[in-house]
C-alpha cells in the first residue's frame, strides 16, 4: 500500500517550547524523557527491515503547574504521518463497539440528535459518525486523511460526506448542529490555537454542542503507564486541564466524565457569549493538586515498572515459555520499544484483519491473526489493555487454548 503522506500543516512544531500551549501562560516543567521512540505506531509496515528502520524522535514531557496540561516539548510534526497506511481503528472489538454504541445513544438522547447535521473532526475510518447518523437519522461530515471509503458499508452512507483532509479554516462553510472529536486532540500540539479555531468557525451558532474524547492522563500518571506514552500523542489531558482549555478558548463546559474503565476523559461544551467561559467550574475539574503531586516521582516509578516487566520477560525466556502480545496498536509499540523486547517474543496478535502480515514499528515483530495461535500454542498472552481480557479469554477458549493471560 503506497503512502499518501500528509501532515498537520496548521500545527507548529514544539521546538522545545517552554510556554504551555494550552493555557498559554504557564511554564512547562520537564518531568519525563524517552529517547529515540518510533514517530508513528499505527503505520502499516511491510517488512521487518522497514519496521526496524522506521524514523524515531524524542519524548520530553512538560507539566504546566498553572492548568495541569502535559505536552511533549520535543514533538516535531514533520516526523509524523497520517495517511492511507495509518490503521488505527478499534472497531473490530465487540467490547469497544458496545461502548461506542452506548456512547452514541447517550449523546443522541441527551441532545436530541435526530435529523441534525453532525460534524466530526478526526473521524478515522468513520465508525462513530456512521453510528450517530444511523441511530439518530442524522446527516454528517467527517474529516480525516486516513479515511478509507472502501470500508464504508452503511444505509446512512448517502447522508455522510467524508473529506480526506485535516479540519481547518478552509472548511469554515461546513457547520454542524453537533461537533465531535474522538481521540484526535491528543495528536495536536498547539491545543489552544486549535480549539480557538473551532470556536471562531462556529461563530454565533451558540446552540452548537461540542463533544471531545481522549485518553485521560490521570490514569497514566497514577499507574506510571509508560505504554500510553508514545510519539503521536504530544498532548495529555486530565479532566481539569481539558475543561480549563475549553473555557479559556470561549466555551462553557457542560459536563466532564471518565469513560471506558477510566481510560478516557470526555467533555461536553457549548460556545460562550464571551471570550472566556463564565460558568462555574465543575467538581471534576478539581484535580490540579493531585496530579501535581504525582509528577516528581513519575520517572523513578516508571523505571521501577519497566524493571519489573524486564524481569518477568527474562523469566519467561529462562522457562522457555512461548509468549505473544495481544493488541498491535500504540500501546504495543511503546511496550516493545521501551523494554527492548527481544525477538524470542516473535509475534503480536490483532483481531483487525487489515493489520495482519505487517510489522511493528521500531522492533519488527510480526502481526498475526488470532487463528495463528491454534498451531503456535502460546504459554503466555500479554494483553495490552486489561479491558479486553474477557473478550480475549473467550476467543482463546473457543480455539481450544488456555494460556496464562496477563494484562499491563
Amino acid at each position: 500500500m503506497k503512502s499518501q503522506t500528509r501532515i498537520f500543516s496548521f500545527y507548529e512544531d514544539a521546538s522545545d517550547i517552554s510556554t504551555c500551549p494550552s493555557c498559554e501562560s504557564g511554564k512547562l516543567q520537564i518531568f519525563f524523557e524517552a529517547k529515540s521512540v518510533p514517530t508513528n505506531s499505527c503505520i502499516l509496515l511491510s517488512s521487518r527491515e522497514e519496521a526496524k528502520s522506521y524514523p524515531r524522535g524524542d519524548v520530553r514531557l512538560g507539566f504546566c503547574p498553572e492548568c495541569g496540561f502535559i505536552s511533549n516539548v520535543a514533538f516535531n510534526v514533520q516526523l509524523t504521518e497520517y495517511s492511507g497506511r495509518y490503521e488505527e481503528t478499534q472497531g473490530f472489538s465487540p467490547t469497544f463497539n458496545k461502548f461506542h454504541k452506548a456512547l452514541a445513544q447517550r449523546l443522541i438522547d441527551r441532545y436530541d440528535l435526530h435529523e441534525k447535521h453532525i460534524l466530526e473532526i478526526g473521524c478515522g475510518k468513520g465508525e462513530f459518525l456512521i453510528m450517530l447518523c444511523e441511530m439518530g437519522g442524522n446527516s454528517g461530515t467527517g474529516f480525516d486523511p486516513v479515511f478509507d471509503e472502501d470500508r464504508v458499508d452503511s444505509p446512512a452512507a448517502d447522508r455522510i460526506n467524508f473529506i480526506k483532509d485535516f479540519y481547518s479554516e478552509k472548511y469554515a462553510s461546513y457547520q454542524g448542529d453537533f461537533v465531535c472529536c474522538n481521540h484526535t486532540l491528543e495528536h495536536i500540539h498547539p491545543t489552544a490555537q486549535f480549539i480557538k479555531m473551532i470556536r471562531r468557525l462556529i461563530g454565533d451558532r451558540l446552540d452548537t454542542v461540542i463533544f471531545f474524547q481522549m485518553p485521560d492522563a490521570t490514569r497514566i500518571i497514577n499507574t506510571f503507564a509508560f505504554e500510553d506514552i508514545f510519539y503521536e500523542h504530544c498532548s495529555y489531558f486530565t479532566p481539569g486541564s481539558l475543561a480549563r482549555l475549553f473555557r479559556h478558548c470561549g466555551f462553557e463546559v457542560i459536563a466532564l466524565a471518565n469513560e471506558y474503565n477510566d481510560q478516557y476523559v470526555t467533555i461536553e461544551a457549548r460556545p460562550s457569549k464571551t471570550t472566556i467561559g463564565t460558568l462555574a467550574a465543575l467538581p471534576e475539574e478539581n484535580d490540579l493538586e493531585k496530579i501535581e503531586q504525582g509528577i516528581p516521582s513519575f520517572q523513578d516509578k516508571f523505571a521501577e515498572k519497566r524493571r519489573l516487566w524486564e524481569d518477568r520477560l527474562e523469566q519467561y525466556k529462562v522457562d522457555r515459555k512461548k509468549v505473544v502480545l495481544w493488541g498491535s496498536g500504540s500501546k504495543a509499540v511503546s511496550f516493545l520499544t521501551t523494554l527492548n523486547v527481544p525477538e524470542e517474543l516473535q509475534y503480536v496478535v490483532d483481531i483487525n484483519p487489515f493489520r495482519h502480515g505487517y510489522f511493528m514499528a521500531g522492533t519488527g515483530h510480526q502481526i498475526v491473526s488470532p487463528e495463528f495461535l491454534k498451531d503456535y500454542k502460546p504459554d503466555v498472552v500479554i494483553v495490552m489493555n486489561e479491558i479486553y481480557c474477557e473478550e480475549i479469554g473467550k476467543d482463546l477458549r473457543e480455539m481450544g487454548l488456555s494460556p496464562q493471560i496477563i494484562a499491563l
